[in-house]
Order: C-alpha cells, then sequence, then structure tokens
C-alpha cells in the first residue's frame, strides 16, 4: 500500500527585496534559500500531519546559481520517504524572473529556462500524536 504523503508538493513564490542584498553584484546569502525551504517544509508538515513540525537537518545541500536581489523564486519541496515521524523532503529553489538594473532602474525579465539556483535534501520530524 502505499502512503498518499508521498510525492505531495508544496510550492510558494517569493520576490527578493533589494534590502536583502548581501554581497556585491546584490548577490543573498545561501542562507536565504535554506530558510525559505523551512517554510515550504513547514507547510510541507501542516499539510501531511496537521503539525508544524520540525526541521531536523540536511543531508545534502548543493548551490548551483546566484540568487540575487530583485529576482522571483519559486521555491518546491516534495515529500520522497514518510517514516513513523519523520519526513524526507526533496527541496529545490529556483529564480524564475530576474531583475536587470543594466536595462533600467525597473527593469527585469522572465527567465525561460528557469535557473536552478539550489537543490537540498532535508527531513523533518512532527510530533508522534499528530
Amino acid at each position: 500500500m502505499t502512503d498518499a504523503r508521498l510525492g505531495l508538493t508544496v510550492t510558494h513564490r517569493r520576490y527578493v527585496p533589494y534590502a536583502h542584498a548581501h554581497y556585491a553584484g546584490n548577490l543573498v546569502d545561501g542562507a536565504y534559500a535554506l530558510g525559505l525551504f523551512g517554510d515550504v517544509a513547514t507547510e510541507v508538515c501542516i499539510r501531511t500531519d496537521g503539525d508544524e513540525g520540525l526541521f531536523a537537518g540536511y543531508s545534502e545541500v548543493r548551490f548551483h546559481a546566484p540568487i540575487r536581489a530583485g529576482d522571483v523564486v519559486e521555491v518546491t519541496g516534495q515529500v520522497s520517504r514518510v517514516g513513523t515521524r519523520s519526513r524526507t523532503v526533496e527541496l529545490s529553489c529556483v529564480v524564475v524572473c530576474r531583475g536587470r538594473p543594466d536595462r533600467g532602474g525597473s527593469a527585469a525579465e522572465v527567465l525561460d529556462p528557469p535557473v536552478v539556483a539550489v537543490t537540498a535534501t532535508g527531513t523533518v520530524v512532527v510530533p508522534a500524536s499528530a
């Protein structure tokens, strides 16, 4: 019997404000994506178990491309394993739009194809009573 929670997918989109730029070239730090992964994982736990759960850790994090202020990112988490109290979630942060200050103060473009910025595999836990 297959667990109905397997394959559950949650997606959030977020504009990256210029106030979050941390480095030259309007780069944000890598922890920015990890914070967004936590938000998606929280919704995964609510949907699978009716509890916000806790992020226990990452087994893998890969930084593929930069995230910049002015980007619009799409963050997705998909449940790949269901344990008694733990859930493994495959996570991705993809840049779908990018600010283009070289073309003007408010110029931006839709990226086709989107750029995969960060991927990770994480484990969340939920209370036994959930």
